[in-house]
């Protein structure tokens, strides 16, 4: 239970060191790129190794398809509302319908970009934070999993947390343009860090003990989840922003993660 609640709290320490500079700090655009990339690479190797690889085993392709599957639906189908959510009475044109998420506004944390209206007049910043906490949960409860049945985690520890970080950054940044206080900021995504601990204890706990085949398609979930995100949210964006040099910085997060989920 030790070891569950310090990586919990090291997975969501991330959202409020990221909130902190958030609030504080503007960024180069690229540098946001470039951290929005390095994640996107670590979770590629977190979810094929460490979620989807282990609901297959656990309980088959089968399962592990399904639950992939519905995982990703969910996660596009409140994404895509939160998107709206994030830019009320905005009409997108062919030309710009898939330019990136508009909760993920990484103008508002660049210091070389004017925040955009979705940041100072929508609600950007709480859209993903909601969004944050819809695919950590299933992934917080999957490193819960790992740890409780002495399977590693360190992969996935490592890409919750860099994932984490540049999300709650950008996301502070979008709330502050909105004239939120730098307290009640910090306050929201400590909330946000603290549930998400609590999942990792679920998944150590609870879940950790019953039927393999039970529990393979949360994991699964998670994996369908983090793939949609990285789809949806993550990999757009930083090509957006970072352009063709955002390729280097996925290969190094893949590498670090994969790395660790040989240790």
């Amino acid at each position: 239970m030790m070891m569950s609640l310090v990586f919990g709290a090291i997975a969501s320490s991330a959202l409020i060191l990221g909130a902190f500079i958030g609030v504080k700090f503007e960024l180069p655009k690229r540098l946001l790129a470039m951290l929005l990339a390095f994640a996107a690479g670590a979770l590629i190797t977190a979810l094929t190794f460490e979620l989807f690889e282990d609901a297959y085993e656990r309980g088959g392709i089968l399962r592990a398809a399904i639950g992939l599957m519905v995982g990703a639906i969910v996660f596009t189908a409140l994404s895509a509302l939160l998107d709206r959510w994030a830019q009320p009475g905005a009409k997108a044109t062919p030309a710009d319908e898939f330019q990136g998420s508009a909760k993920l506004d990484t103008d508002a944390a660049a210091a070389d970009k004017p925040a955009t209206v979705e940041s100072t007049r929508g609600a950007a910043g709480v859209a993903l934070l909601a969004a944050v906490t819809l695919d950590g949960v299933p992934e917080n409860v999957a490193l819960g999993v790992s740890l409780g049945e002495g399977t590693g985690g360190l992969a996935l520890l490592a890409a919750i947390f860099v994932s984490n970080f540049p999300e709650a950054l950008v996301g502070a940044a979008s709330m502050r343009t909105q004239g939120r206080s730098a307290g009640s900021i910090i306050g929201l995504w400590g909330a946000c860090a603290v549930l998400l601990v609590v999942a990792v204890v679920v998944g150590a706990g609870p879940l950790s003990g019953t039927d393999p085949e039970a529990i393979s398609l949360p994991l699964a979930f998670a994996a369908g989840a983090v793939i949609a995100s990285l789809a949806d949210t993550l990999m757009p964006e930083a090509f957006e922003h970072g352009g063709p040099a955002v390729a280097l910085s996925t290969a190094a997060g893949f590498v670090l993660a994969f790395v660790l989920s040989l240790a």
